[in-house]
């Protein structure tokens, strides 16, 4: 194939996977109450199951300033509601494109890969929802600089802070998976992480500040389950590169004239 025919499948794999994004975020639009009551501004009330489990008595109220404020976030976060759900279908455009690029060995590794950030995405989403968020609104909600600053928190800081705690976090899970291919391109190996841990602990602690707010409290939080993510890497990781079908062939080749 010619490099714009290869234009031409990426456009494709990227339109088809725009389009599964905008169906499930029609869906999403439609059911407003369940996204917003049930999902989005759940932990806002003491009944979400993180303050239940831990004892912590928590209510918090929003505010909004702005006219058309609550119509754009409605269609913003059922956007985003679309494309967390069709996560699994634009991971399987994205193998689809990169597939026939790579050996039948690389095909086996990569596949592994691919099943595997379905997964990992989630749970990043839902790490950043039940844990980090809570913990954080928990903290802030109360924090004041004096006695005569009042917090009305704005429905737009809310959903700021939701969007960069919950679906960064879960794209921010999705490390192993990369590792794991550049492992089998051989670009990584188990040896290169393991002298990296402590380069690891800065970057991961980098990554924390950047994600959450400044306080210590959500980034170690947050640093725990991504150094946790980074040794479950060096695990992923292979020993060696994985060899080419070539290289496979000269070897059996080489095999066959020395019997």
């Amino acid at each position: 194939m010619s490099f714009w025919d290869h234009l031409d499948v990426l456009r494709g794999s990227i339109f088809r996977s725009a389009i599964a994004i905008l169906l499930f975020g029609v869906v999403a639009f439609c059911f407003k109450q369940f996204l917003f009551e049930k999902i989005i501004l759940a932990p806002l009330h003491g009944e979400f199951l993180t303050y239940r489990i831990m004892g912590i008595p928590f209510e918090m109220n929003l505010i909004n300033i702005e006219i058309s404020t609550q119509f754009m976030i409605h269609v913003r976060m059922s956007c985003a509601a679309g494309l967390v759900v069709s996560c699994p279908y634009i991971i399987f455009e994205i193998w689809k494109f990169i597939a026939p690029a790579l050996f039948k060995k690389e095909k086996r590794a990569v596949s592994k890969a691919f099943i595997m950030s379905s997964a990992l995405f989630y749970i990043g989403v839902l790490v950043g929802y039940y844990l980090v968020l809570p913990l954080c609104l928990n903290f802030f909600v109360d924090y004041t600089v004096s006695d005569q600053v009042v917090n009305n928190i704005t429905l737009t800081s809310y959903i700021s802070l939701f969007m960069s705690l919950v679906i960064v976090i879960g794209v921010v899970f999705e490390f192993p998976m990369v590792v794991m291919a550049l492992s089998v391109i051989g670009l990584l190996d188990r040896g290169m992480l393991r002298k990296g841990r402590k380069l690891a602990i800065v970057v991961v602690l980098c990554i924390s500040a950047i994600i959450t707010p400044a306080d210590p409290m959500s980034m170690i939080i947050l640093a725990i389950p991504l150094y946790a993510l980074f040794e479950f890497s060096i695990l992923m990781c292979r020993k060696e590169p994985v060899c080419s079908d070539d290289e496979e062939d000269e070897d059996e080749d080489g095999e066959e004239e020395g019997k």
